[in-house]
């Protein structure tokens, strides 16, 4: 997924499926510069991390 389509989802008002290694996730923010998302599984929201933004994916 790349930088601008992630703003995108974090902006929308409606939610938008993303998964991130098959499990349904959360992006909380972008660093543009390191090209990450901070994310975290729907179900889980204690469980944030950071992952690269080429690992994200529409469901």
């Amino acid at each position: 997924m790349d930088v601008q389509r992630a703003q995108e989802i974090i902006e929308s008002p409606k939610m938008i499926n993303v998964l991130y290694e098959e499990t349904p996730i959360y992006i909380q923010h972008v660093d543009e510069d390191a090209s990450t998302a901070r994310v975290f599984p729907v179900d889980e929201p204690q469980n944030e991390r950071n992952v690269p933004l080429d690992s994200l994916r529409e469901a």
